[in-house]
Formats: structure tokens, C-alpha cells, sequence
């Protein structure tokens, strides 16, 4: 089984440090995401991978054979970009041909080549359509044709859907991890979008300030955030300032909110993060919150609540279907902290 090591690859312009050790290997058949904020350093990560910009420190190794000396063309690496880079005076057909002639395939293998490709993507009768009349939806599919039609060992992808409506957003990365795993490709994708890593990646790397801050599985990494930028990533914003204490073997967290039992050997101060989707309005949890309900907003299958406790603002998740009272009014939140709470050290 193949495998892409990148091993503490580090790159600075000028005193700007963008890449500072960055780790992590990608297995055969495995989509792994690069998910952090614009300029963390996850599109530079993905040129040097590609070859076309230099690391200063570390390496990368295909199977253990080092890529440092092999020149972009003899990496054998798919590209796919944001605004797809169809070639506009070419038709559907010899967009998704380009790699394939350039490699001197044959034209009955480059036919074949072309018609399966558009058939994985759900284009099969588009071979003649000019690419300057496609719907965006359409030219991502095209571009995604074109990008695995010679075979690449490795796929990477910059922000694809990056240019389109969520609606159309939300129906293509399914659409891609269906092709993607499909077709057993080895492939890196690049996202600012969280939902996009949780529905696509099989193992997501979080970045910020070019450092990984977490690795692990979609659901690891929301229900689990290792450190407090992860969790505001994810927009867990309740977090409050508190300390541990230790006393008669009980652990509790003391904030301005209230004193907590916690199940942690950390001892000092603390940032205790309460996470919005694990509060009830029926008591049925062992901790009580109580504040004053400021307003609601209607997302869907949800509602997110802000509550004020303390003076301070605090955003639940709740379902649509629970009767929330008017604004101003005082409520109750029930939080089990086994689940609900999770403390970080104050480095």
C-alpha cells in the first residue's frame, strides 16, 4: 500500500515563518483534509507537496524514496483548483484529454480514457459541450475528470468548491468522496470549510499559524478539540477563564459561572470550554446554568440560543422543535460535564 510521508517540512518568506514543522502521512484510498484559516500555510503545504515551491527544511517521501530531487512532472501528482482552469477554447473533451496526450497515450486508450472519466462524474453525454457553457457545478466536474484521467498517485485539491454556492458546495464534496474513494485515490484537500473537512476527509490535519494544531478522524476532532484554537475553529465559543482545585480527591473547575466537577489531572489556571450542542431545557442533567435568554436563531433541523450568565454570553444549540420562552426571560440550561465540558491549560 502506498503511502505520502511529509516529514517537518518548514518554510519562511522573508521573517514570515509560514510552515514550522509540519508532520503526517497519507495512506492509499485515504482523503485526508488540511482544514484551518485563510494564510495558515495549507495552500504552501500543498505546492511543496506538488513540487512548485521549494521547503527550506524537512522532506517528503513517497513509499520511503525521498521527492526532494524528482521534478514536479515525475511525481505523478494530480492538481485541482478553485477556479477550475478549464482551458476555454477547448471543448469538454479535449480538456479532459490535455494529460493524457501530453503523456502520448494512444487516441483509442485516450478515447476510452475520456469517455470513463466523464461517466465516473455523471457527464457521460458532455464530451462535445463547449466548457464556457457549463454551470459551475458542471466545470467542477469537469476539471475533477480532467485532473484523474492520467491516473495521478496523489490528488491534491485547493479550496475546489471554494467558488461556489453551499447548496451546490454540499452536493459536490459528497459527490467527490463517492469518485475519490471509488476510484481508491490517495488525496489531499484543502478547506477553510469545517463541514466540507467533516463530510469529505476520512482524517483531517487542523493548521493554524503553520503548525498542526490536531490530527485525527472527523468526528474525533469535533468531539474532542485538543487545544482552544481547535475548539473555537469550530465555533465552541464558550470558553471562560477558571482554575482547578483539587481537594479530598474531588477535582473541580472554579469560573465565574459556577463550580464544576471535572475529571482532569490538570492543576492551575484553566480555559473551560462548555460546548454549545450538549445542553438540555428539561433538567435531565446533573449541572444547572441559569441566565437570561437574549435571542434565538432558526438553523434548520437547530436553533442557537444566546444566553447571558454571569454577564457573560454564552450560545447553545438546541432543537427546533423545543418551546423556547420570550426574550428577557430567565431560563435554566442542564449540562452533563462528562460530555459537555472540557478544560485547556492557560500556557
Amino acid at each position: 500500500m502506498s503511502t505520502l510521508a511529509i516529514n517537518d517540512i518548514q518554510k519562511s518568506f522573508g521573517r514570515t515563518k509560514a510552515l514550522q514543522g509540519i508532520s503526517f502521512n497519507v495512506d492509499q484510498g485515504e482523503i485526508v483534509a488540511l482544514l484551518g484559516p485563510s494564510g495558515c500555510g495549507k495552500s504552501t503545504l500543498l505546492s511543496i507537496i506538488a513540487g512548485l515551491v521549494p521547503q527550506d527544511k524537512g522532506d517528503m517521501e513517497w513509499n520511503g524514496v525521498s521527492l526532494r530531487e524528482t521534478p514536479p512532472h515525475l511525481r505523478e501528482f494530480g492538481l485541482m483548483f478553485q477556479d477550475f482552469a478549464l482551458f476555454p477554447h477547448m471543448n469538454v473533451y479535449t480538456n479532459v484529454a490535455f494529460g493524457l496526450k501530453m503523456a502520448h497515450m494512444d487516441p483509442v486508450s485516450i478515447d476510452q480514457r475520456v469517455n470513463e472519466m466523464l461517466r465516473l462524474v455523471g457527464l457521460p453525454d458532455f464530451s462535445k459541450r463547449d466548457v464556457n457553457t457549463l454551470s459551475g457545478g458542471e466545470q467542477q466536474r469537469i476539471a475533477l475528470a480532467r485532473a484523474l484521467a492520467p491516473h495521478p498517485r496523489l490528488l491534491m485539491l485547493d479550496e475546489p468548491l471554494g467558488s461556489l454556492d453551499r447548496n451546490m458546495r454540499e452536493r459536490l464534496v459528497i459527490d467527490l468522496k463517492r469518485i475519490l474513494h471509488q476510484m481508491h485515490r490517495m488525496a489531499i484537500y484543502v478547506t477553510h470549510d469545517q463541514e466540507e473537512a467533516f463530510t469529505i476527509a476520512d482524517r483531517i490535519i487542523v493548521i493554524n499559524a503553520g503548525r498542526v494544531e490536531q490530527v485525527g478522524s472527523p468526528k474525533d476532532i469535533y468531539t474532542d478539540p485538543a487545544t482552544i484554537f481547535v475548539a473555537r475553529f469550530l465555533e465552541m465559543t464558550n470558553i471562560i477563564p477558571g482554575v482547578i482545585q483539587n481537594r479530598d480527591g474531588i477535582c473541580q473547575a472554579l469560573t465565574p459561572l459556577g463550580n464544576f466537577p471535572l475529571e482532569t489531572t490538570m492543576e492551575g489556571n484553566i480555559y473551560l470550554l462548555i460546548r454549545p450542542d450538549m445542553a438540555r431545557l428539561d433538567g435531565s442533567n446533573p449541572i444547572i446554568l441559569r441566565g437570561i435568554f437574549k435571542e434565538v436563531t432558526f438553523r434548520g433541523s437547530n436553533q442557537r440560543i444566546s444566553l447571558l450568565v454571569n454577564q457573560y454570553p454564552l450560545i447553545f444549540e438546541l432543537n427546533s422543535q423545543v418551546v423556547l420562552p420570550s426574550p428577557g426571560t430567565e431560563i435554566s440550561i442542564s449540562l452533563d460535564p462528562r460530555s459537555a465540558m472540557k478544560a485547556f491549560p492557560i500556557q
